[in-house]
């Protein structure tokens, strides 16, 4: 990525005053200790002063020097910025912004490098080949040569060669030369010290600042590079401030307005036009950089189609994104478990040092192929499962059989148990009980006991659970035809509630309920000819008006629901309420509950602010005014109270709530999904819903939730070994104390993220075990515990650490940490934190872990190489972006459903799918590979089809060829496209439809929500929302393209290492 990107811009981490999305830099240092990891004092740089900076002191914190604590860094090398010594102050004497001082860039045309040390360059990054290096010229003005490929990062205008005048600062805003290219020449350094200097020392890093002035100096001119002959800033022709045409202003998050300095500040060329681009130059080739694809492709090419077997502590899985084959073999499927490292560092210093956090994401009822194995139920009887008399862990592989088989040692606490006389085994000659193989506690990873009465609720077993269907019948909904919708829908998916394996009929009953200002209650006995209904207008005091008859079992009652279903859509035919209550109609499920002695989910299909007189009442708080400043946060807070309550009561059932949303305008989405966050429910949103439209998309989520696989009123709890311990829990959890994570249901899709911290230190020889325990009530009313045990290894070296890192899990933590993060902070701290982050992450393996190389070089983790395209794109997510322009609504439900995802989920809703269909062979199997998601991959006459969980795009391109269109959509061409094909695919009869559609209904079929298909054509309106998802691309929103983040924070991780 060669230097030239950066060029009339301001630097990034001066603060000027449209900088915006990463406004004044990255990271004014939070008020309080933030989630910086393992409780150092948060790692946030110091907050640059005020835009263009004029003066500043010299220890100015413009440079950004890394806090005290990071001194991790090259201890030997002070802070740049701690001692005012290393920067003369700046004199009346020195320039404004001091030019060098001579004898410190001795001379301009310093000796390159060997050729053999920039050769080596490219072999230490571990980026296989990305990039080659050149041997550099031999003097500097040639090198300036070399380096004519740039991107125009950021857009700012390019360097044009004019040969000599700046020669030495050929690095102008040099992060771009990180990527993958070296950078022979004399100023490889970044930012034109002088070679003969001791590298990176010489110079604060970035910039040829003087060494008079303040470490920023420099960066306030264009060409960070020194002048050369002394003379104030360059008198370059035609490098303008301002961005050349074509490349629009950038709002938003890595910038407000980057227009170069102003004239009369530092820095502006004397007399320069703006805007004048200078001769065009070749772009930087973005296959040079790390591709995301690439990786993915990789992975599923070495490991897809095998067998993971997991019969060795600690080893790394295949990606999330590859299909392999699990065989349990005494450590649980990264299917249930998967970790941000695989091995630990051994003591809470290296971890603090590496700033890698250590979590695991569990998905206690993972969906597991047809081909794996279903959990085996082990039944102890009366005694109920074994477990360590001091930490209650219970028995597992890891537990080692000691004295003959007559005692134990447990491997978390170390206590050692008798072993009950029934359950006595002999050893073999290895030590191991004889019966090894045939009890699945004691060979596997995952497996499950049934409780004994001890773990139930009034030492009584529990009921099956109950549905309960709750229809908001206000004017809206029954205008739009939903009612109708869910009452038709539902007579058929009754047949379909979830049921034990082997089980004629679900054991789930089922109750009704409408409302709108007041709720009505249907008495649907099997013995009534008609239902009745009970209406219940107190709802301040909810109570249920009758216990026999509201919960029913669907297959008895079923003439009797057919007909309620039938008579609801006409009842309220004529209604003109339109106001509606909120918090009483959860209130109603959980009292429901209460007297059927049972849990349950409640299914709410609910359309506007509830607005009534009634406790939960909201009001409008939507304020646009708030984003992007303090108070921010307020957004994305519930209003407390009554929804506090409830969401208590609500876990203390068993009751879980999922809420299909379906607004014409701002409904307090934050208030109204706090209980669903905190009891394991969903919460699906279809913005002015159609039927036409809408109607079979918001069919397809309903009958995915009705029909998953799940347990109700569960307790989960981590347990480890000695020397670490959960500290942290994310998810769609309620936690009542600092251990148990309670979730009144917990389903297949939903994963509870969990972090670790060093308590004493690890040993290398025994690693580190953690045993997951999940008490819940199967769908039969059975009480049951799913135990999940995972090995991981421990280390002393960095290296080991960071070579056994998932990149995938490790933006699945720091998504779900940002998000909780922007409750209490603003959101511009919470970008800067992650920023912070990422650079000390790889600037730490840069310093203790990769080959010595040019400063120039960004070298990257094997595991981690993509980590980066991962952390722009969460940066880039609705919710971290202050734009005023997005809904404040849709913020709040991208939060919160990320806050419960898996690492399969959050890696493709960070890193969407795009698959070129023009290329598909429509008579073979294959699905054509993803390509990078950018607008430089598309192509004017193709296809594509684009995907990230929650949305699905095909993407028209203009010039796409007639037959393709005819085929699809049975039109000549894509100007006969109406407003009608923008929503499906009619079912035409050739191979390529059949092929298309066939994709797509997988991908459907495969993803936990349902997807609306919405069809674009190039340079159409809507074309805006897919573009949205083009990751790789400028935010349109604010936020920065892959490329300039990856030079971004290239130049943070120098700026560490100096």
């Amino acid at each position: 990525m060669s230097q030239q990107g950066y060029v009339a811009a301001p630097p990034y981490s001066q603060a000027q005053p449209g900088i915006g999305g990463y406004q004044g830099g990255f990271g004014a240092p939070p008020a309080q200790p933030l989630y910086g990891h393992y409780g150092g004092p948060p790692q946030g740089f110091n907050a640059p002063p005020a835009a263009g900076m004029m003066k500043s002191p010299p220890t100015s914190p413009a440079a950004m020097p890394p806090p005290p604590v990071s001194s991790q860094y090259n201890p030997s090398v002070q802070q740049n910025g701690a001692h005012p010594q290393r920067y003369a102050s700046p004199s009346a004497a020195s320039p404004p912004y001091g030019q060098p001082s001579h004898s410190v860039y001795n001379s301009m045309a310093s000796p390159a490098p060997p050729t053999q040390q920039l050769a080596n360059q490219m072999s230490a990054m571990n980026l296989g080949s990305y990039g080659k290096s050149h041997p550099p010229p031999p003097t500097s003005s040639a090198a300036q040569q070399h380096f004519q490929t740039p991107a125009p990062a950021m857009g700012q205008p390019q360097m044009h060669s004019a040969p000599a005048p700046h020669m030495a600062s050929q690095n102008q805003m040099s992060p771009p030369q990180s990527p993958l290219t070296n950078m022979p020449a004399s100023g490889q350094l970044m930012g034109g010290q002088s070679m003969t200097g001791p590298p990176m020392g010489a110079g604060p890093p970035m910039g040829g600042q003087s060494m008079t002035g303040p470490p920023m100096a420099g960066m306030n001119r264009p060409f960070p590079g020194p002048p050369p002959s002394g003379q104030g800033a360059f008198q370059q022709h035609g490098t303008g401030p301002t961005a050349p045409s074509g490349y629009p202003q950038q709002s938003g998050q890595f910038g407000g307005l980057m227009s170069g300095p102003q004239p009369g500040m530092p820095g502006a060329f004397p007399g320069s036009p703006g805007g004048l681009a200078g001769p065009p130059q070749k772009k930087l080739d973005p296959d040079s950089i790390p591709s995301t694809t690439q990786v993915i492709e990789d992975d599923k090419a070495r490991l897809g189609g095998q067998v993971f077997s997991t019969n060795i502590r600690g080893q790394v899985p295949p990606l999330v994104t590859t299909d392999f084959t699990v065989q349990d073999q005494g450590n649980a499927s990264p299917r249930f478990i998967r970790c941000t490292t695989y091995s630990l560092p051994c003591t809470a210093e290296l971890a603090k040092q590496c700033q890698v956090p250590l979590a695991s994401i569990i998905k206690p009822f993972a969906k597991l192929p047809k081909n794996e194995t279903p959990l085996y139920v082990v039944n102890h009887g009366e005694t109920g499962p074994i477990r360590c008399n001091r930490c209650k862990a219970y028995m597992c592989p890891y537990m080692q059989f000691i004295d003959g088989g007559r005692r134990y040692q447990c491997s978390f606490c170390n206590c050692v148990n008798e072993v009950p006389v029934f359950y006595f085994q002999h050893l073999d000659h290895m030590g191991r009980r004889v019966d090894f193989y045939e009890r699945p506690e004691l060979s596997l990873g995952s497996y499950e006991f049934v409780a004994t009465l001890d773990y139930c609720k009034n030492n009584k077993p529990p009921n099956p659970p109950a549905y309960i269907f709750m229809i908001d019948v206000s004017y809206t909904n029954i205008k739009s035809g939903l009612v109708k919708l869910v009452c038709d829908e539902l007579k058929t998916l009754l047949e379909k509630l979830p049921r034990e394996d082997g089980a004629e009929a679900s054991a789930i009953k089922v109750g009704f309920v409408t409302y709108n200002k007041v709720l009505h209650f249907y008495n649907v006995k099997s013995a009534l000819a008609q239902p009745q209904m009970m209406v219940v207008s107190d709802i301040a005091e909810m109570f249920v008006p009758l216990l026999d008859g509201f919960l029913v079992n669907y297959q008895d009652s079923r003439a009797v629901i057919y007909n309620l279903l039938d008579q609801i859509p006409d009842m309220f035919a004529d209604t003109n309420e339109s106001e509606t209550v909120f918090a009483p109609v959860i209130q109603a499920g959980v009292e429901a509950f209460k007297a059927a002695e049972c849990s349950g989910k409640l299914f709410i299909f609910h359309s506007s602010m509830p607005t009534a007189e009634a406790p939960g009442k909201l009001k409008n708080r939507d304020d646009k005014k708030l984003v992007n400043t303090d108070k921010e946060k307020t957004l994305f807070q519930p209003q407390k109270g009554v929804y506090e309550q409830l969401s208590k009561d609500c876990v203390a059932q068993g009751c879980c709530v999922d809420l299909f949303l379906f607004p014409s305008q701002y409904l307090d989405l934050a208030s109204m999904a706090d209980v669903p966050s905190h009891t394991g429910g969903s919460v699906y949103k279809y913005n002015n819903f159609q039927v036409a439209t809408d109607g079979e998309h918001f069919l397809r989520d309903l009958r995915k939730d009705l029909q998953k696989s799940l347990g109700f009123d569960a307790v989960m709890r981590v347990r480890t070994s000695t020397g670490f311990r959960a500290t942290d829990f994310f998810g769609a959890i309620y936690m009542n104390n600092t251990t148990d994570v309670e979730m009144a249901a917990v389903d297949c899709d939903k994963a509870v993220t969990v972090e670790f911290k060093h308590d004493d230190a690890l040993s290398e020889e025994l690693g580190a075990f953690m045993q997951c325990a999940l008490l819940y009530t199967t769908i039969s009313g059975q009480r049951r515990l799913r135990i999940h045990n995972l090995s991981l290894n421990c280390t002393s070296q960095l290296s080991e650490m960071y070579k056994c890192c998932e990149t995938d899990s490790l933006i699945n933590f720091f998504a779900k940490s940002a998000y909780r993060a922007i409750l209490n902070q603003p959101v511009k701290n919470v970008r800067d934190i992650l920023v912070n982050q990422t650079a000390h992450m790889l600037a730490c393996y840069r310093k203790n872990c990769a080959s010595p190389s040019a400063a120039s070089q960004l070298i990257l983790p094997d595991s981690m190489k993509v980590f980066p395209v991962y952390m722009n794109s969460l940066m880039k997510t609705a919710p971290l972006v202050g734009s005023t322009e997005l809904s404040t609504d849709d913020r709040a439900h991208q939060r919160l459903s990320v806050m419960a995802m898996g690492v399969e989920d959050s890696q493709l809703q960070l890193y969407p799918r795009l698959i070129p269909l023009h290329d598909v062979d429509a008579s073979g199997e294959a699905v054509p590979a993803p390509v990078r998601c950018s607008e430089e991959r598309l192509s004017d006459s193709g296809l594509f089809l684009l995907e990230n969980g929650h949305a699905i795009f095909l993407w028209l391109g203009q010039a796409s060829p007639p037959d393709l269109i005819q085929s699809l959509f049975n039109v000549p061409s894509l100007a006969h496209l109406q407003q009608e094909h923008m929503f499906t695919l009619p079912e035409l009869d050739n191979p390529l439809s059949k092929k298309v559609r066939g994709i797509i209904s997988e991908l459907l079929e495969k993803r936990p929500n349902s997807m609306k298909l919405q069809i674009v054509r190039q340079r159409d309106k809507p074309e805006m929302l897919f573009r949205q998802l083009l990751v790789e691309d400028k935010g349109l929103h604010g936020g920065a393209s892959y490329m300039d983040f990856l030079c971004y924070v290239h130049r943070e991780i120098r700026q560490l290492l100096t």
